[in-house]
């Protein structure tokens, strides 16, 4: 029986974008996913990315007042309208959504959305939530870009979502330019993947393969959305829910990083509930019983040895270092 214990090599890995970055129990799941599966179920042209991210959000607080949010985000749609001149292209009305949202002035009362420089690995789970970003006005990279593809969306600009490693970023279709343009919504610019690729240590293998950087399809884009979610269920130590919200985003997505680092998590999950928290020993684990742990055992390595096969590595400790230092300087910069 020693040979069950010795195969769980790589077990729970911490996972939260947002970083621009106890024991366990039972688990005790009995949401009803029914409102997400319904958004996944929607064609590319029917995706909208307001209504993904209330369903998320509501999912994580039942509280959430989406009637209110739906008035706020008509309200800042009507505002940025009003700053696009006459006959604009989509490039100038992309400038007047940021510049709506970043520039103080009379048109957000000289209060523009900024990245919470407080949070900056995201670990506040409230800032995600739409709700607590249009009230605060203070973001991370999570809320930031997601804001910026709803109201995008309404004004029928050619954009959608992307990631890179612990990251959400826009990316806008620039007819003047004929290529795709990176919007880095934490700062309200504009950004080149060489330095995403530098800056979040983004393998070659992984952009040859398709994880990072690349335009996602709005189902695709649901998925990514939805990865809020799976933080949530993480964080209650719920595995059959992370597991059930994972496969949809890799039904959407088969390459979705994140989905992956997941679905490995939620089986670790299951087999610290099922065995290793009942039996320290693992020769203790009953003989009709010793199937269903290996079979826990050989996927939660089995999603981490996929996302690495693809290019996905593990954030180190110095490149989390080295982030918290660029947020110092900003704070300094700042003044704060």
């Amino acid at each position: 029986m020693e040979r069950f214990g010795k195969s769980i090599r790589r077990h729970w890995l911490a996972w939260a974008i947002g970083a621009c970055l106890a024991s366990m129990g039972s688990s005790a799941w009995a949401v009803d996913l029914m409102p997400l599966r319904a958004q996944f179920a929607l064609p590319d042209d029917r995706v909208d990315f307001a209504e993904v991210k209330l369903v998320v959000d509501r999912l994580i607080d039942p509280a959430t007042d989406t009637v209110s949010v739906r008035r706020e985000l008509d309200r800042w749609e009507g505002v940025v309208r009003s700053q696009v001149p006459a006959g604009a292209t989509a490039r100038q009305a992309l400038d007047a959504l940021l510049k709506t949202l970043y520039q103080p002035g009379s048109w957000n009362e000289g209060r523009p959305f900024e990245y919470d420089l407080a949070d900056p690995l995201g670990r506040n789970p409230k800032a995600k939530q739409l709700a607590v970003y249009l009230a605060t006005r203070k973001g991370n990279c999570v809320s930031m870009p997601i804001l910026v593809a709803i109201l995008g969306q309404r004004l029928g600009l050619p954009l959608t979502l992307a990631t890179a490693p612990d990251h959400l970023l826009v990316k806008f279709a620039d007819d003047t330019q004929q290529a795709w343009v990176n919007v880095e919504a934490t700062a309200g610019g504009f950004k080149f993947d060489s330095s995403y690729e530098r800056e979040t240590g983004i393998t070659p293998a992984a952009i040859e393969n398709g994880l990072y950087l690349r335009p996602l399809t709005p189902r695709e884009s649901v998925g990514v959305i939805a990865g809020a979610l799976m933080e949530h269920y993480g964080a209650r130590e719920e595995g059959d829910a992370i597991l059930e919200v994972a496969d949809l985003a890799l039904a959407a997505n088969a390459r979705d990083p994140v989905a992956m680092v997941w679905k490995a998590n939620a089986y670790y999950l299951q087999l610290h509930q099922r065995y290793v928290s009942r039996y320290p020993d693992a020769a203790d684990i009953p003989p009709a019983q010793h199937g269903d742990f290996s079979r826990l055992s050989h996927e939660n390595l089995a999603w981490f040895a996929q996302a690495e096969r693809l290019g996905w590595v593990q954030r180190t400790p110095e490149q989390e270092q080295i982030y918290l230092q660029s947020i110092q300087r900003e704070q300094a910069k700042r003044g704060l």
